[in-house]
């Protein structure tokens, strides 16, 4: 798994006043912008080729993240225009920088101590997702974990999509038919979001997924950062 894709073209919106002038990713916790984190984490299971999609502000990301030379990485921007694609869209518009092999997808506005070493290299479906407990704003959860290890998007319990993720490229080869044909669907380029088609490989059995029980952070809003933040800096001072 030598490549890795970042999404960090949201808005932000529910960030505001913070992200008004910054992009959510390039938020500060712990002392470091939030995609830094995962960078050094990519970095440390040699990946060593990562592509960005930015939207909002997005001239700011290669102004402090450069090439990524700095971390061993090499790293590319897929601008997806002043509207952002959504997870699918965005997904599809960065395949061609990606290449034929799987890779590793992470949330650019999340934090987790997992250990992306721990994710298969060569998911066995299509998808691999790493999951984790609900948290207090997302109680009804995402998808649950079956006896065999797929991923169901119904029953119980239901855990919550980390936003961390191995994923072959294949996975959007039928993304027409999951998404249905919608304004946004069939605009150039398509806006979709990623979970119908996720949902579609599961009724085929086709993604996995496994639990992480570490510490991990949907920073969703200015309250959730600060908190982070604050414990970040916390354990930095230990």
């Amino acid at each position: 798994m030598r490549h890795a894709l970042i999404f960090a073209a949201g808005l932000g919106e529910r960030m505001r006043p913070l992200t008004d002038r910054t992009p959510k990713p390039l938020l500060m916790a712990g002392g470091k912008p939030l995609i830094v984190w995962h960078l050094e984490k990519l970095a440390a299971i040699d990946v060593r080729y990562v592509v960005i999609n930015t939207s909002h502000l997005a001239d700011q990301f290669p102004d402090l993240l450069g090439d990524g030379s700095r971390w061993g990485l090499r790293i590319r921007y897929a601008y997806e225009g002043a509207i952002p694609l959504e997870t699918g869209g965005g997904m599809l518009n960065a395949l061609p920088l990606l290449g034929p092999e799987p890779f590793l997808a992470i949330n650019g506005d999340i934090w987790t101590d997992a250990d992306f070493a721990t994710l298969p290299a060569e998911p066995a479906g299509l998808a691999h997702l790493l999951m984790v407990d609900n948290p207090a704003h997302h109680p009804g959860g995402d998808f649950a974990i079956g006896p065999d290890g797929q991923l169901v998007d119904g029953g119980s319990p239901r855990l919550t999509f980390s936003g961390v993720g191995v994923y072959r490229p294949e996975l959007l080869a039928d993304w027409r038919s999951a998404v249905g044909e919608t304004a946004e669907s069939t605009a150039k380029p398509p806006r979709f979001k990623l979970r119908p088609v996720l949902s579609a490989a599961m009724t085929e059995h086709a993604v996995s997924g496994s639990l992480h029980t570490g510490a991990w952070t949907d920073v969703g809003t200015p309250e959730r950062l600060a908190t982070l933040d604050a414990a970040l800096n916390a354990t930095s001072r230990e």
